[in-house]
């Protein structure tokens, strides 16, 4: 029965994946993708969302429905200043999952004034989340809601959300760089034609079998990609021989790339930096394409700026800051003393002056004033 239970498991995640990689070329099948994600995973509601980290804003990109516009809106108008997680969702490393336990203690979050108000009413209990990319100061992300009769977050959805993450990532960053409301498939290779990012179709041996304007150039430009005989490369060996295991696999369908070729960094020796992210044409409505270019995978090539740390990031980095203390810290810069701070994350002023003490002992301060200050030389350009 579990070798059963087993192969049910790998056949509903290659069907899901499969739709997941579609939604990237026809945006309208999100809210249906995710519902499936959802029940997946083992839970009640599924979205794909973005959130501003210096100024507790947000929106929500796609979503199974469930929570649905009304309750939406509200959180990211009103009640994302006082949610818990917020600040600490965004130091999650990328793809990792992460909940409501491994941010705040459980007992803490349901005393506060968030889970009373927004979540309670609705029956929800727990949230998994994982950031799918970051940058300056915003982060897009992907997470599951669980409801009362899902129970908090265990390791089974801990595990199955592993399992899907790579994948909604992957669909995600390119269907942001293909930036269209929905791409039929028989027009998909005319529309990425206009594309600002390179764009390769290749073969499993990784022979080009087509590439737009921008892609091509990058070629011309030389370093870090190069067609060898045809063949789509980098100059880097080691991104080489990742690119090519990867262009492999697509031809198996998609469950086979896995977790591969979703970034994959090429160095330039002029000081850019170029990202690549493969998504396979082997499946789903996408096999269209493919079959039609003879191609198992496209390759989206873009530049991106290196090692981009917004203010609050280097402050937890230099005085080893939790992210509650963080959240704490940020609270005492924007609204002022225990008291307020206490009312806007709806927690007691027992708990505010607990972390504001750590806090002064770590950046060796005495005064909420120093810590202003600290604050204010941080996010001071230099």
């Amino acid at each position: 029965m579990r070798h059963s239970g087993h192969m049910d498991e790998l056949d509903r995640l290659s069907g899901l994946i499969g739709g997941i990689y579609d939604a990237a070329l026809d945006h309208e099948k999100w809210p249906g993708v995710l519902r499936q994600t959802a029940d997946f995973v083992g839970g009640y509601s599924a979205t794909i969302f973005a959130k501003e980290i210096t100024r507790h804003k947000g929106f929500v990109a796609y979503e199974s429905g469930e929570i649905g516009e009304a309750n939406s809106n509200s959180y990211f108008e009103y009640y994302v200043k006082y949610d818990p997680s917020f600040m600490a969702q965004f130091f999650a490393e990328i793809g990792e999952p992460i909940s409501t336990t491994d941010m705040v203690p459980y007992e803490e979050f349901v005393q506060s004034r968030f889970y009373l108000e927004w979540a309670k009413p609705q029956g929800l209990v727990d949230f998994v989340a994982s950031v799918l990319d970051k940058n300056l100061t915003s982060a897009a992300m992907f997470g599951v809601f669980r409801h009362e009769r899902d129970g908090v977050v265990d390791e089974e959805a801990r595990r199955r959300m592993r399992l899907v993450v790579p994948h909604i990532r992957r669909s995600v960053l390119i269907g942001r760089l293909i930036d269209l409301k929905t791409a039929e498939t028989e027009t998909f290779a005319g529309a990425i034609d206009s594309l600002s990012a390179g764009m390769f179709l290749v073969d499993a041996s990784g022979r080009i079998v087509h590439a737009n304007a921008s892609g091509l150039a990058l070629l011309a430009a030389g370093a870090p990609l190069r067609a060898l005989n045809g063949r789509f490369g980098a100059s880097d060996a080691l991104a080489d021989k990742h690119l090519h295991e990867i262009f492999a696999a697509a031809g198996e369908g998609d469950g086979a790339v896995g977790t591969k070729g979703i970034a994959i960094a090429l160095t330039h020796p002029g000081g850019g930096h170029l990202v690549a992210h493969i998504m396979p044409l082997t499946a789903g409505a996408r096999s269209q394409t493919g079959a039609a270019y003879r191609a198992v995978a496209a390759v989206f090539v873009r530049e991106v700026a290196l090692d981009m740390v917004f203010p609050p990031e280097l402050i937890a980095k230099a005085f080893r800051l939790t992210p509650t203390e963080l959240r704490i810290l940020l609270a005492i810069v924007e609204v002022g003393g225990v008291p307020e701070v206490a009312v806007a994350l709806g927690i007691a002023e027992s708990t505010v002056k607990t972390h504001l003490g750590s806090l002064f002992e770590k950046t060796e301060s005495k005064r909420q004033a120093d810590l202003v200050k600290i604050f204010a030389r941080y996010a001071t350009p230099h």
